[in-house]
C-alpha cells in the first residue's frame, strides 16, 4: 500500500497553481475556467503533495478533445472516480504532483467543493480541526486510503451542509 503522506501547508502552493493553471489552460484547446481546490487552496491546512486544480470546461465536446491532449501531455486520465461527472487526471510533478478534474458547467461536486474551500477559509477553527483529523487517518489508516478519505466524508459533508446554510442565509438577507 502507498503510504498516505501529509505535507505542512506550503505558500508556494497559489502561485504554482496560478502556474499550472496557465500552463493545462495552453495543453486543453478550450477556454476553461480554474478553481484551485483542496487543502493546497487553504491557508495554514495540511495537504497530500498534489495540487488539486477544478477546470470547468464549456462542452462535452471540449472535454473529450482536451482528454486526449492532456494523455499526450503526460496525464494519467483515472476517469470519473466517484461518479460526479468529473474526469480525474494525474501528474506527477516536482515539487508538488497535480490531480486535475474536468467537469462542466453546472457540477454539483464542483461547486460543492468550492463551497468547501471558501467556508475553511472564512473559518480557521474549522480548518484547524479538519487538519488534526487529516494526521489522525493517515496515522490511523497505514497506506488504506479508503479508510483515510471514508474517515474524512462526515466532515467534509458537514462544512458543505453548513456553507449550504450560510450562503442560502445570505441570499435570504439580500432578498429583504
Amino acid at each position: 500500500m502507498r503510504p498516505i503522506t501529509l505535507v505542512e501547508y506550503d505558500p508556494q502552493w497559489p502561485l504554482l497553481f496560478e502556474s499550472r493553471s496557465k500552463s493545462i489552460g495552453l495543453l486543453l484547446g478550450h477556454p476553461a475556467e480554474f478553481h484551485h481546490i483542496g487543502s493546497t487552496a487553504v491557508v495554514g491546512l495540511c495537504a497530500k503533495p498534489k495540487l488539486d486544480i477544478d477546470a470547468v470546461l464549456s462542452s462535452k465536446e471540449a472535454r473529450l478533445d482536451a482528454t486526449e491532449r492532456l494523455k499526450t501531455n503526460g496525464y494519467r486520465f483515472h476517469g470519473d472516480l466517484h461518479g460526479a461527472d468529473r474526469w480525474t487526471f494525474t501528474k506527477d510533478e516536482a515539487p508538488y504532483g497535480t490531480r486535475l478534474y474536468l467537469c462542466l458547467p453546472g457540477n454539483e461536486a464542483h461547486r460543492e467543493r468550492l463551497l468547501f474551500c471558501d467556508y475553511l477559509r472564512a473559518h480557521p477553527e474549522f480548518a484547524a480541526g479538519y487538519a488534526i483529523l487529516k494526521r489522525r487517518l493517515a496515522e490511523e489508516a497505514d497506506g488504506d486510503w479508503d479508510h483515510y478519505t471514508g474517515g474524512k466524508s462526515d466532515f467534509v459533508a458537514d462544512i458543505v451542509r453548513r456553507a449550504k446554510a450560510a450562503l442560502a442565509s445570505a441570499k435570504d438577507i439580500t432578498t429583504q
